[in-house]
This record gives C-alpha cells, structure tokens and sequence, in this order.
C-alpha cells in the first residue's frame, strides 16, 4: 500500500501540471464548441459485389418456409414405450389399373403385332387341350349345369302299414317270432294325453289270466281280521306295528309285492322311504291299498303286472310269450285294456271310452316288428275278458 501511494505522487509530479479552479472547462463544453467550428466529412464507402446465385432469385420472393413437423398426438405415458421404436418410413406403390375394352389392342377393325397374334393362338391351344382333358371326368350334374354343392338326400317313402284286426296282429307277431328264446309279446300304447299334466298321469296294475307262473313274495300290513283274511289267501309276510318298527330298525325289505288296509297308511310314513327305494310303497290309484285282501293276495300270486305312462305319453308292458296260442294272448290284451280303461283320469273328458284317451295301439315281439291293431277288435277283446273273467 505504501509503494502505491509513493508512485502516485511521483507521477503527479512529474506528467501533470498545476489546475486552478478557474482553468477548468468541463469536457461536454469543449466538444460542442469544437463541434460548431470543425465541419464533419462525409465518409462514403463501395457498394459490397452482390452474389451471383442470389441475383436469379426475385427480390420479393423469400426463400420457402421449412415445413414444420405434425405434432404428436402421443401422450407422455405412450411416449414412453414408443420412444425406442425404429422410425418405419411408409412405402407406396403405384397404383394398378385394368385395362378398358378401348385399350386392348384386340379391338375389332384394328391390326395386331406378330407378337400378340401368336399369344392369343397359344391361349386358344392351351384352352381347347384343357377342355379335352377334362371331358371324361365330367358327371351329368356338370353338363346340366347344376349349381355346386348340392345335396339331394334319397325320398324316403313311409309305407302305412293298414290297421289289423287283433286276432290278425296276433298271427303276424307270432310269424316273426323267430328267434332261438321265448320271445315276449310287447303292447305298445300311445294316449292321448298332456304329458306336462301331472295329476293325469296313467298308471296300474293288471293280473294276466295266462301270465308266466312266478313265485311271488307278497306281504300285508294288516291287523285283526284283516290279518287272518292275508294268511288264509296266502300272503307270505303279515304284520302290524311290530313289522313296521322291524323295517324301520333294520331297513331290510324282503318281499316282492306290498298291500296295506287304509287304516294303517297313516303307520306307513315312517317306513315310506325305505320302501320308495324298492318301488314297494302302497298306492291307491295301483291297487296296493285295498278292503279285500283276500283278492288282492290271490291276485298278485297269480302274477300282476305294472304299467305307467312315460314321459311320452306312451306305456310299455309285456302280456306274454310268443309261445302262448292266439286265445290265451287275446285274454291277456283284454285284460290289459280293462285294466287302461279303469286307470282312465277322472279330468279327462270325452264322450266315448277310447276317444282322445287311446290313440294308436301296437303289438310286437322281442325281436320283431310291430303292427298297428284296430280300436274296435281291442274293445270286442275287453268285453270278452269282463264276461268270461269277472263275472263268471
């Protein structure tokens, strides 16, 4: 610091003179008094060479605007997996046109060149050996012009068998039965009834006057009188209470048919799903809840068949063997429909017998076809079964 001001000092004295306060002028002073007496030159300098590239272009015209790039329409979010992407520049092709009628050079009236003559003969050649070639491979529908595909499915021609009489249906079923066993004589019914119907549900029991002979296991829920009555006909199982609480602790059931008085239907609500299991539930529209017990053992030893109506409207039973002669099949079909026609709903109300109840009626064996019998024939067999079999 010191030296700094020891050097100031010395330059002061040496390089600047002595100012009064009145020798001083301020500077802006002196400029403009030198301003008004030193006139200012002007200075002109040479106009600069103009380009030779720029001068074909016209002064007015401003060089074209750099097109600006389209916005993306991306978001920041697909930004970020689009950012990677190699840039696919897209490709065009020219466009195909095809040629007009009046751009052929194969118009009528004009002259062709050597070459497409001998292209247009080529294509006739090539043509006509194609057509000989497949000459012998074509089928009639092709020459007929038969549109492709077309599929004509065989008529078939349904022959309406005529409806026989029941003694005629019986001779044609036992012809056919030609099997090496003892066919089964099948009747097939179909009703005339609404199958959605529940509470006109066809169903029964029927005993066969010449049915097949089978050992039959047949017990009765009885007391008292009825009890004894169930014994003397031959029920094999009689029993009360105690047969009741006996199936009900075991859950064994060891017969084939069941009968119950009505007094005891009310006992057998403890025992009924056992005996649903079997089909052995006693039911008063098939018989099984009876007065007379005596009939109804007697009955179902002989052999007594059961029929319901399926979810068709149609019931299916068997009424013999193939081997038994044309009466004794005739009694059994008479039994058959007395039994049908005392299964008839109460709901259903028609003036005759068989009219909207009974449709069609079909009888055929195990192996054989099946022929349509006549309504008539089946109620002249009905009637002979009620005179010949109940009231004698």
């Amino acid at each position: 610091m010191a030296g700094f001001k020891l050097l100031l000092s010395q330059s002061r004295r040496l390089s600047l003179p002595h100012f009064s306060s009145s020798s001083f002028i301020p500077l802006h002073r002196s400029l403009s008094s030198d301003s008004q007496s030193l006139p200012i030159q002007p200075v002109s300098y040479a106009p600069k060479p103009k380009d030779p590239q720029l001068q074909q272009t016209q002064p007015d015209q401003s060089p074209p605007a750099a097109p600006e790039k389209p916005r993306s329409t991306l978001s920041r979010e697909d930004l970020r997996y689009v950012k990677d992407v190699s840039n696919i520049s897209p490709v065009s092709y020219p466009a195909r046109v095809a040629p007009l009628p009046e751009d052929r050079s194969e118009r009528v009236g004009e002259p062709r060149d050597a070459e497409s003559e001998e292209m247009a003969r080529e294509s006739r050649r090539i043509q006509a050996e194609s057509r000989v070639l497949r000459k012998p491979f074509r089928i009639a529908a092709e020459e007929e012009k038969v549109p492709f595909p077309l599929l004509l499915m065989p008529e078939k021609k349904k022959e309406k068998r005529a409806v026989l009489d029941l003694m005629d249906a019986i001779r044609e079923v036992k012809a056919n039965a030609k099997a090496n066993f003892d066919e089964t004589v099948e009747a097939h019914v179909r009703l005339g009834i609404d199958q959605k119907r529940s509470e006109l549900i066809v169903r029964g029991t029927m005993a066969l006057p010449h049915g097949a002979k089978k050992e039959v296991r047949v017990a009765v829920f009885a007391e008292g009188t009825d009890a004894d009555e169930a014994r003397a006909a031959g029920a094999d199982v009689v029993g009360g209470v105690e047969l009741i609480e006996e199936i009900a602790s075991t859950g064994k059931v060891d017969f084939d048919r069941c009968f119950s008085t009505h007094s005891f239907m009310k006992r057998l609500y403890k025992i009924s799903k056992i005996l649903n299991q079997h089909g052995l539930m006693p039911n008063p529209k098939q018989g099984t809840v009876t007065k007379d017990v005596t009939k109804a053992v007697k009955e179902a030893k002989q052999g007594q068949v059961k029929f319901r109506m399926d979810k068709t409207s149609i019931v299916h039973v068997g009424i013999g063997k193939a081997s038994l002669s044309e009466e004794l099949l005739r009694d059994n079909i008479g039994a058959f429909m007395n039994s049908l026609l005392q299964a008839k709903p109460a709901g259903l109300k028609k003036t005759s017998k068989y009219a909207g109840y009974v449709n069609s009626f079909h009888i055929c064996s195990t192996m054989g076809p099946g022929f349509r019998v006549s309504i008539q024939s089946l109620s002249r067999a009905a009637d002979h079964y009620s005179k010949v079999y109940l009231n004698a």
